[in-house]
């Protein structure tokens, strides 16, 4: 499908892709402490996967699989947000309220999705 037939299913992706970005910067500002490695290493996988696997539901082989992507979407930003919460942050917590409060919308996006598709 031509993106200008469906412009909001590429606006998720763009807004996916624009929240693990913004989430990379936001590890890059953390303190290197043990504890903020190990968790920023998951919130990097994490966020990234949130995209990835959106990109994959819209090339779903069925309604099935698309629906499983984006249970997988929707899960994917609950960790996020999980490994967001659990940071030492001190310094950058006004943006880890955003990253935040933006893994919590996704969430309630595919979940929308899900119920819709189901």
């Amino acid at each position: 499908m031509p993106q200008d037939e469906n412009p909001k299913r590429y606006d998720l992706e763009d807004r996916t892709f624009a929240f693990a970005q913004r989430l990379r910067a936001f590890v890059r500002q953390l303190p290197k402490t043990i504890a903020n490695v190990e968790d920023a290493r998951q919130i990097v996988r994490a966020s990234g996967s949130v995209g990835a696997n959106y990109i994959e539901a819209n090339e779903a082989l069925s309604k099935k699989d698309f629906v499983l992507r984006i249970k997988i979407c929707r899960k994917e930003a609950k960790e996020s947000r999980y490994w967001l919460r659990l940071v030492d942050a001190t310094e950058q917590d006004g943006e880890r309220n955003l990253l935040v409060r933006e893994a919590q919308e996704l969430m309630n996006i595919f979940g929308a999705i899900i119920r819709k598709s189901e």
